[in-house]
């Protein structure tokens, strides 16, 4: 009789803000990695009204307005309900807040927030918390823990995981469309692994030629 391993899996901590399209397509394709590979992820929040807070004037009129009344009622209710109801509800919140927001078309709306919070079986009053800045302390914390591994000059999501040699690996994406599926998902993987865990790498881009696909 052969003699049974555990395979030794890895944590990779995911930094979101449920307002980005682009995070959330790569939020679906870690869900993905999960299944092809020995991760297991563990969700967190970043914020892109913090982020952008001080440079307001810098960015263009139409994302100024959306951070300024969009941006921070849904993350600020991610946090209330991990800070009322622990960390094992974030993941679960995200899914349910991405698809009502991306997938269904919705937006991020008080009603869409409030049913994915029924969703999930969390109580819908949380969405109170979108207008209050009770965990704002909280959130900032998360935001600076995400941001401070990658630096400013990036955005949502950020990834970390365990290094080859010891040391954290963090990157901001991938940015990718459609979610790589399968084998694809655990190419994507391996792949961006191995760039970021090399030394003195920063970054690889192309221009987007296509729009998120929400499948």
């Amino acid at each position: 009789m052969s003699e049974s391993r555990t395979e030794s899996r890895t944590t990779a901590e995911f930094f979101f803000d449920p307002l980005c399209p682009w995070a959330w397509m790569t939020s679906r394709w870690m869900l993905e990695v999960e299944k092809v590979r020995p991760v297991d992820v563990r969700w967190k929040v970043m914020s892109l009204a913090v982020l952008n807070e001080d440079r307001l004037d810098e960015v263009p009129a139409e994302y100024r307005e959306m951070l300024e009344t969009k941006a921070w009622g849904p993350v600020r209710v991610v946090v209330a309900a991990q800070q009322l109801h622990g960390d094992e509800v974030v993941g679960k919140l995200y899914t349910a807040l991405g698809t009502r927001f991306h997938n269904n078309g919705e937006g991020p709306t008080r009603e869409a927030v409030a049913a994915a919070l029924k969703d999930v079986g969390l109580p819908e009053d949380l969405v109170e918390y979108a207008d209050k800045d009770t965990y704002d302390a909280e959130l900032r914390a998360s935001h600076a823990e995400g941001i401070g591994k990658v630096g400013q000059d990036v955005g949502t999501p950020v990834i970390a995981v365990p290094g080859p040699e010891g040391d954290e690996v963090a990157f901001f994406g991938p940015v990718v469309t459609p979610t790589p599926r399968g084998e694809a998902a655990a190419r994507l993987w391996d792949g961006t692994l191995l760039v970021a865990s090399t030394p003195g790498f920063y970054e690889i881009k192309r221009t987007r030629t296509a729009a998120p696909s929400f499948e």
